[in-house]
C-alpha cells in the first residue's frame, strides 16, 4: 500500500529556498498552473473523517485523488490512490459526474508550483515551490513509501526540513487553509 509522506512550510519567497536547492544539487522545473477541484462526499463529512476527494487539471494531464485519513500527528502521511485520466471529454466531464452522484463541490484551489527532485538520506524527494491564490506562498517536502519505509521518510523529511532552514510545519490542507480565510 503506497502512503504519502509530506510536510508543508509557509514562507515568505521562495528565493532562498531555491538557493539552497540549487546547492544541493537539485533542477528546479518551470511553473505549471494546477486547479484542484475537491468535492464533499454525499453521505459523509470529509472534514470530519480526514478525508479528500480532488480533482487536478494542469495543461497536460487531469487525476482523480483519494486521500485517507492523516495516520500521524507530525507530517501528513496518509494513503493515495491517484488516477489519471485520459484526455479528452471524460477527463472534463468528471465534476459533472461526480456532481450526478451527489458529490458537491466544495472549492478550487489554484495554484501555481515549481517542482524539484533530489535524493536525501537514500530517499527520492519531491520539492514543491507553491503560490496558492488567496492563501500564499508555501514550500512541500513529499515522499512516496511503503508502510515499512513510513519512519525513514518521516526523519529524511525533518532532516530536509531543518537543512532547507524551513520550521513551522503546517498540517492543513491548502482547501482548509483557503476555506479559513473566506
Amino acid at each position: 500500500m503506497q502512503f504519502e509522506v509530506e510536510q508543508k512550510f509557509a514562507v515568505a519567497n521562495h528565493a532562498e529556498i531555491e538557493q539552497r536547492l540549487t546547492a544541493m544539487g537539485a533542477d528546479i522545473l518551470p511553473p505549471i498552473e494546477q486547479v484542484d477541484a475537491y468535492y464533499a462526499h454525499p453521505s459523509r463529512d470529509f472534514a470530519e473523517t480526514d478525508e479528500a476527494l480532488r480533482v487536478r487539471r494542469t495543461r497536460e494531464a487531469v487525476r482523480i485523488t483519494y486521500k485517507g485519513p492523516r495516520i500521524d500527528s507530525t507530517t501528513k502521511t496518509r494513503r493515495e490512490i491517484e488516477i489519471p485520466l485520459a484526455d479528452g471529454p471524460a477527463a472534463s466531464q468528471i465534476g459533472e459526474l461526480f456532481q450526478c452522484l451527489g458529490f458537491r463541490l466544495v472549492a478550487e484551489v489554484h495554484k501555481r508550483r515549481r517542482a524539484a527532485h533530489l535524493v536525501w538520506q537514500g530517499q527520492e524527494v519531491e520539492v514543491v515551490l507553491d503560490e496558492v491564490r488567496d492563501v500564499g506562498p508555501y514550500v512541500e517536502l513529499e515522499i512516496a513509501a511503503e508502510e515499512a519505509g513510513l519512519d525513514a521518510a518521516r526523519e529524511a523529511l525533518a532532516s530536509l526540513a531543518a537543512a532547507l532552514h524551513l520550521s513551522s510545519n503546517e498540517r492543513r490542507s491548502y482547501l482548509e487553509l483557503l476555506l479559513e480565510r473566506r
